[in-house]
């Protein structure tokens, strides 16, 4: 392959969680005062870190959340993951593609460690990486849309960020890779193709099996 190494996005990339956790988001900020559809959560946090939840919904509202937010909202998402959580379809065969071919791989998540490890546990996906090559957005100063976490990813890997392929289904995600030199694969099962491509992703594709052959 044409790559020295290919960074996964978690949510949405590697597990179908994206439907779960925005689901739960736009309920709970609509407890709290803040009235979110399922619509306006993939919009304008499918991606992103939970400050980034935090930072848009003081400057809409004028009100900060509640301190134990994350702990509060993580709670319901963990307790969903654990009982309805799937790979996405084809990703395995993914995986397994790679480790045949010896292209290292990676997570580069915008959640945090405890979910990602929730969720790749669940799915079955975690001994395919192990905690060496999991990176999260609390391993970072920035979480996407600036590159720090993806820069990251690379210098822990020991992979100049020119040779890494990003796989990601948001456009902050796109933003992030690109901004950090890497060749963007968009991911538009949950995403529409127009929203990934205004974002700048190099390559989309909707079907799993297919990114393997896009990669070489």
């Amino acid at each position: 392959m044409g790559y020295d190494l290919i960074i996964f996005d978690n949510d949405g990339v590697l597990v179908d969680s994206e439907p779960i956790s925005n689901r739960i988001l736009a309920g709970y900020l609509t407890e709290l005062g803040h009235p979110t559809t399922y619509e306006e959560s993939l919009r304008d946090f499918m991606g992103g870190s939970m400050q980034r939840v935090r930072d848009l919904v003081r400057e809409k509202s004028g009100r900060a959340l509640p301190e134990d937010f994350e702990d509060s909202f993580h709670a319901r998402v963990f307790d969903a993951f654990r009982r309805l959580l799937q790979p996405v379809a084809g990703v395995e065969a993914v995986l397994e593609k790679l480790a045949a071919d010896s292209v290292p791989y990676c997570v580069g998540s915008s959640g945090s460690h405890e979910r990602i490890r929730v969720a790749l546990t669940k799915t079955g996906l975690y001994e395919r990486f192990g905690a060496g090559r999991i990176f999260s957005s609390q391993d970072v100063g920035r979480g996407k849309p600036a590159p720090d976490l993806f820069l990251h990813a690379a210098r822990e890997m020991g992979v100049e960020p020119g040779r890494c392929a990003v796989v990601e289904d948001s456009p902050l995600g796109v933003r992030a890779a690109l901004a950090a030199g890497m060749d963007v694969y968009g991911f538009t099962a949950m995403t529409p193709a127009e929203k990934l491509t205004e974002a700048g992703a190099t390559v989309l594709f909707d079907d799993m099996a297919e990114l393997p052959e896009l990669l070489r």
